[in-house]
């Protein structure tokens, strides 16, 4: 059964070739069974009427308005003849159902015309000569023909209703699917957003003390064998940072048995800033930390963005606040919201370097800061200090943003 459904499925046209067929054939079968009357057409205009409604029956689903104007010229020719309704009208229903049901909506105004006029014509025009017929018979007569027309086209016009509410129901989950994978590629381009950012600023950061530590060494080596020793500890011990911060961010990319490679270790929160500063001033900057407010616990995104922007800070006034530089960092706790404030005395780059990625053109500098602050809703102001220096002043709220 499932096979002959699928045939039919992929077969319409033959399908509806063969009822055609079979509606020609009866209609011939009953025309040339019947007796002939003197009144009568021959029987070569009865056979073309019928063949007329089996073409249209045959030809309904590939194009449904021209067979309902194929309909109701051979009905009409049947009133012009006078041949009365036999078997092959049939056809007038199969194409008011297929009309209501497929066809312009115009031609489907039409069949519902047609269909509430052809019993009235037929009464109209095949009523008995001589025959006494009242007029509550020709009522009943004209509504018992009429309804099966009516239900035809209603049928039909249900059928377009469900298949309209059905192409809808696809369409919208076509458009979700799509808005799905949309969004999963938006996650994943935010994904990788994120991990070059962290990427830059853990490079930026360590592979600067390193630099610096490596520099200092190479000066004292000789004069001063112990601090360079500590130096190269720094060197080691900054490495060893460097290392197992970018396992944990590329952990994310990692898969099957590879997963142990750190991608559960915690972001750094604000609690670890004062490591980070610890570690500069072991790198030669002076820095001077201040906490004001009451501590309390942070949402992860403010804390991760908070140390970011105080690691970059810092790794700046490294590169470009000169030898003798010197750095604040001032963290205050609001009641909504937490401040810092990071400030340096040395010459400084220019703002452009800072904008445009460096003088390279390739870090993100400020960008980067920019983004992980909107990424919380917060604001940031930075430049230039008066009388020399650099300054960055960010504002990051405990609640979102609406």
């Amino acid at each position: 059964m499932q096979r002959l459904y699928d045939f039919i499925r992929r077969n319409p046209t033959g399908v509806d070739a063969f009822w055609a067929v079979v509606l020609f054939g009866f209609s011939c079968l009953q025309i040339l069974s019947g007796p002939h009357h003197a009144e009568e057409p021959a029987w070569s205009l009865q056979v073309l009427v019928s063949l007329g409604m089996g073409v249209a029956v045959a030809l309904r689903r590939r194009m449904p308005e021209r067979m309902l104007l194929l309909v109701i010229a051979v009905g009409l020719a049947q009133l012009a003849l006078n041949v009365r309704p036999e078997v092959q009208d049939f056809a007038m229903l199969v194409l008011v159902y297929t009309v209501a049901s497929a066809g312009e909506r115009w031609a489907s105004r039409v069949a519902l015309v047609g269909s509430l006029l052809a019993a009235p014509l037929a009464q109209v025009r095949w009523t008995a000569a001589g025959a006494e017929s009242s007029g509550q018979q020709t009522a009943f007569f004209v509504v018992i023909m009429t309804v099966p027309f009516l239900l035809a086209w209603v049928l039909g016009d249900s059928m377009r209703t469900r298949k309209a509410y059905f192409a809808q129901l696809e369409e919208r989950a076509s458009r979700l699917e799509r808005e799905r994978e949309a969004q999963a590629k938006v996650a994943v381009a935010a994904e990788r957003a994120r991990i070059a950012r962290e990427l830059h600023d853990v490079v930026a950061h360590n592979v600067s003390v390193m630099v610096v530590q490596a520099d200092g060494a190479a000066y004292v080596m000789d004069t001063s064998p112990d601090q360079a020793r500590t130096a190269l500890e720094t060197i080691s011990m900054t490495g060893r940072q460097a290392l197992a911060e970018m396992r944990r961010l590329l952990g994310v990319l990692r898969t099957g048995e590879h997963q142990e490679a750190g991608e559960y270790v915690p972001q750094p929160d604000v609690q670890q800033i004062e490591d980070l500063v610890e570690t500069v001033r072991g790198a030669g900057l002076t820095v001077d930390f201040k906490v004001e407010g009451t501590p309390r616990p942070l949402p992860s995104g403010v804390e991760l963005t908070a140390y970011r922007i105080v690691q970059e800070a810092l790794t700046n006034t490294r590169k470009h606040g000169g030898p003798d530089a010197g750095a604040s960092v001032r963290l205050v706790y609001f009641d909504d919201g937490l401040g810092l404030l990071v400030e340096d005395d040395g010459r400084g780059a220019a703002h452009e370097m800072y904008e445009d990625g460096g003088a390279d053109g390739q870090g993100h500098g400020l960008i980067g800061m920019r983004e992980r602050i909107g990424m919380v809703g917060g604001t940031l102001d930075a430049g230039p200090r008066p009388g020399g220096g650099f300054r960055i002043s960010a504002l990051l709220p405990l609640k979102p943003a609406h």
